[in-house]
């Protein structure tokens, strides 16, 4: 299998890999010209979304070739977002991160396999579904071809009673139906925000090419003995009524109380214990203190009877057992929490559950509560209740039998809850399937832990969250999930001659019939009047988890056993860009799926997001209901401004929603364009001819410029080959503010010159002109990953194609055309003229005020610098007279402006009236 592609040339600020004549760039041998086309005269940011999307889509700007090797290929395993309601500004966010990396890459000269996936399947997707539609699944029902639902979108909640009963097939195709409505909305947003995926490549987590992706690499896990069923302890969450994995839990503070509750020794001297859970007592299997609490070592061995109830359990040790809290010791009842089940399973007790998955105490009487009193409280009490007045009904009576000697004491405990649930957890026995993920195998643990080290993590210091995820784990990945809208547990199970299903030898598909829904499909061999009856089969009822879909997204976009061709062009693939709070989830699982199936790291990078933190610094998440809608901030700032705020948050650091920000990105995306007006005015405007031949940059202060903005594209494209895209866009932004203010404002006298009479130019104009179109060039491309629309509508008033397929700038020719010039030099010559202009600020003159004379303190460091430049800063100045320049005296800095100079003497001629036309 091919190699990644490298990231970049191995000087990335002095060389380029090759590109097309129509992006020739400055550092190629020929002389580049540019026919200015036409300048509108009045500019605006406003529309260039829909022009340049429609235009990049016409000309097919994005579009992914194929026939490209590896090595000339950069590939990106895109996020899919989840297609359930809309998108939230923290999407924004992210995506512009991963959009400024495919967009420098393409410059680069990397053709970039850039796609964009829909995670449609899941509990989000139903919950949205049964309300929207008004329906709920009954896996008895038969497919209904016909069935219309009875209403579509009320934006109420619909209760389950009454939502219309439906086959699981016909629910699935309406959660289809509204995934793709919401789809076509984000697509647009993406397309308004400038993501430059290209839009042939697209998938869904629940097509046909996703759905055979992920049950061929069960089938395969399976065949290797990596995917394997147990009938075993595990999350449930009551209210989804679905399994729940370790990667899916939220520890919480809920409300509760200590119960101090005696158990009897066999001398009837009452041992207490304290519990927050009594209506577990029932379920007790044991009393478990330290092994070195000296309060409970002659007990140790013996056995004690649980109060109500009777039941005779053992007293044993156990490290995990805290002395300092409650009593010191504790009842292990199967199950409270995840402590009983390591309990149960280390000193292998027996299995007495009580709580069924509808969050209910089962409703027959346990077959080892003896008769009796006991018995009987637990058939008129307890049986069928909720945990809630099990709890109240135990406790009232432990009271009256005077085993709970004290009131209950208020506290709060830490409780596991559903990522998306609002009621704690319960443990209940159940069969599931899993995939071995190190959670129990020490060697794949350190496999696993080695190909996190392998992976390059940007900002690196994210790569001890994988590290303490893996080091973490406590049991295999649970992949099975009680839900209808996902993809199947692609297996059946024969039933025998009794009547009973055997569960231990599954009916596997072949991979080529696959994808599969055992719920509706017959196996090979087997008819469909055969379901359900002795000699016949079950079909799987289950889905797997999400997470076991979006973990093969590069198996899935790169034609994994479907386009051979296409997977060794692109996988391994380059980048996988996320958000930091699913490294253990998503990064995780592709790691553990990529290591299985094709023994390699799936990427080479990670680019780990922030969060979006609201006002009162909390992160902003659907769920907390404190999302801005990202539509309306692109209609009011553009698209430009809002990835100007994403792109100026680092990677990995969370970031404040700020408006000022967009309002800073908006100013310099309408700065780019009249500045770059401004540029091309010289010279005849339409129709007129720009050569940028670096041979023409002849004044010492246009090789001056020229120096810095080499500097900035060295340093900008060391940032960028790290993946550093603020500093990147800090040292661009910084340069090109300079370049306005400094700049453009020396030489624009210059640069007029003769006017439009070519045939006259002199030297010094013909080098003004060449340098402000140098400098366009390249502030443009530098610019072009974070602000696509305004860089591209210059780049089309005087260029040819599109800049997002130039070649990125490079510093080669620049640093010829500065022959070895100062970039400070620029500097110190805008320094000269603020203090110029401070002089009319003073006396409340215009700045189109002449001067008719004055004389200029200069630090000696900066004197050569400034009488170098003197003509153009008396030009930009109005210093129409003697402009002296004398060593500025010591202290003279006290008064001065920037750098050092100071006005000692001046005389202001008369305003010029203004121009009333």
């Amino acid at each position: 299998m091919s190699t990644p592609a490298s990231s970049g040339p191995t000087d990335p600020a002095a060389t380029t890999p090759a590109l097309d004549s129509s992006a020739t760039s400055v550092a190629g041998a020929d002389v580049v010209r540019a026919v200015v086309k036409e300048v509108p005269d009045k500019v605006s940011t406003d529309g260039l979304e829909t022009k340049f999307d429609e235009r990049w889509t016409a000309e097919q700007t994005f579009a992914f070739d194929r026939t490209k090797t590896r090595d000339e290929i950069y590939s990106i395993d895109t996020p899919p977002p989840t297609a359930s309601g809309s998108l939230h500004v923290g999407h924004v966010f992210s995506y512009t991160h991963t959009d400024i990396v495919a967009r420098y890459k393409r410059m680069r000269g990397l053709e970039v396999f850039y796609p964009m996936g829909w995670d449609d399947n899941g509990l989000p997707t139903e919950r949205r579904v049964q309300n929207y539609y008004g329906v709920r699944v009954d896996l008895s029902l038969p497919y209904d071809p016909d069935f219309t639902p009875p209403f579509e979108g009320t934006g109420k909640s619909v209760k389950a009673a009454d939502q219309v009963p439906i086959s699981r097939r016909n629910f699935v195709e309406l959660c289809e139906r509204l995934t793709a409505e919401d789809e076509k909305q984000f697509e647009e947003l993406w397309r308004r925000l400038g993501i430059s995926v290209d839009w042939a490549q697209t998938y869904q987590t629940i097509g046909d090419v996703s759905r055979a992706t992920a049950q061929r690499a069960f089938v395969r896990n399976l065949q290797r003995g990596e995917a394997y069923q147990a009938e075993a302890p595990g999350l449930w969450d009551v209210t989804f009524q679905t399994a729940v994995a370790q990667a899916e839990l939220e520890a919480r503070d809920y409300p509760g109380h200590f119960h101090k509750v005696a158990f009897h020794q066999a001398d009837g001297e009452p041992v207490y214990i304290e519990t927050t859970r009594p209506e577990l007592i029932p379920a007790v299997v044991a009393l478990i203190a330290h092994p070195d609490d000296e309060r409970y070592q002659h007990l140790f061995g013996t056995t004690v009877k649980s109060p109500l109830f009777g039941v005779e359990v053992p007293v044993l040790a156990h490290h995990l057992a805290e002395p300092d809290k409650g009593a010191g010791i504790a009842m292990c009842c199967t199950f409270g929490d995840l402590t009983d089940v390591q309990w149960w399973r280390e000193l292998q007790l027996p299995t007495r559950s009580i709580i069924n998955r509808d969050g209910r105490i089962t409703r027959e009487v346990p077959e080892w509560l003896p008769g009796g009193p006991g018995a009987e409280l637990f058939e008129a009490e307890v049986a069928g209740k909720t945990t809630f007045s099990a709890r109240k009904a135990i406790v009232d009576a432990l009271v009256a039998s005077g085993d709970m000697p004290t009131e209950p004491v208020a506290t709060q405990r830490k409780a596991n809850f559903f990522e998306k649930g609002d009621k704690p957890l319960e443990i209940v026995t159940s069969r599931q399937w899993y995939i071995r993920n190190g959670g129990r195998d020490k060697s794949l643990r350190e496999e696993l832990l080695g190909r996190g080290k392998e992976l390059d993590f940007h900002p690196d210091f994210m790569r001890v969250r994988y590290e303490n995820w893996v080091n973490g784990l406590n049991g295999d990945w649970l992949v099975s999930r009680q839900r209808f809208f996902g993809v199947a547990i692609p297996l059946w199970y024969p039933i025998d001659a009794n009547g009973e299903v055997d569960y231990d030898h599954p009916i596997v598909p072949a991979e080529e019939s696959l994808p599969i829904d055992p719920t509706s499909q017959a196996p090979a061999g087997y008819t469909e009047d055969q379901r359900g009856q002795a000699g016949g089969f079950v079909g799987d009822a289950d889905v797997m988890d999400t997470w076991a879909t979006s973990s093969l997204t590069p198996q899935i976009v790169g034609g994994w056993e479907r386009d051979q061709d296409l997977f060794e062009r692109v996988y391994p693939m380059d980048l996988r860009p996320q958000g930091q709070d699913i490294i253990r989830t998503w990064l995780f699982s592709t790691v553990v799926r990529s290591h299985l199936e094709n023994k390699v790291l799936p990427w080479k990078n990670a680019t780990i997001s922030g969060w979006i933190l609201d006002p009162d610094r909390k992160k902003m998440s659907k769920s907390k209901g404190n999302v801005v809608t990202p539509m309306d901030l692109l209609v009011e700032h553009g698209s430009d401004a809002v990835r100007y705020w994403a792109a100026s948050a680092r990677l990995g650091t969370d970031a404040a929603f700020e408006v000022g920000q967009m309002k800073i990105g908006r100013r310099l995306a309408i700065k780019v364009l009249n500045a770059s007006k401004f540029a091309l005015s010289f010279g005849g405007g339409a129709g007129s001819e720009i050569a940028l031949d670096p041979a023409a940059v002849t004044v010492a202060l246009d090789r001056s410029m020229l120096a810095g903005l080499a500097s900035v594209v060295e340093q900008a494209t060391t940032a960028l080959e790290s993946y550093d895209h603020t500093r990147a866009l800090e040292l661009t932004e910084t340069f090109f503010w300079a370049f306005c203010d400094d700049y453009l404002e020396l030489v624009k006298d210059r640069a007029y010159g003769a006017g439009d009479d070519a045939a006259n130019l002199s030297a010094e104009t013909t080098s003004a002109r060449t340098t402000l179109a140098i400098a366009l060039d390249t502030m443009l491309r530098l610019l072009a990953p974070y602000l696509p629309f305004a860089t591209e509508e210059v780049w089309s008033w005087w260029r040819e194609g599109s800049v997002h397929r130039a070649e990125w700038p490079v510093s080669g020719p620049l640093r010829a055309a500065s022959d070895g010039s100062d970039p400070a030099d620029l500097a110190v010559a805008g320094h000269a003229l603020a203090a110029l202009r401070k002089v009319k600020s003073e006396a409340k003159a215009s700045m189109r005020t002449p001067i008719v004379a004055a004389s200029l303190a200069v630090p000696a460091a900066s004197l050569t610098a400034v009488e170098t430049a003197v003509e153009d800063i008396k030009a930009a100045g109005r210093v129409t007279g003697v402009l002296d320049l004398v060593a500025a005296a010591e202290g003279q800095g006290d008064q001065a402006v920037q750098g050092g100079m100071v006005v000692t003497s001046s005389e202001l001629g008369e305003a010029p009236p203004r121009n009333k036309g």
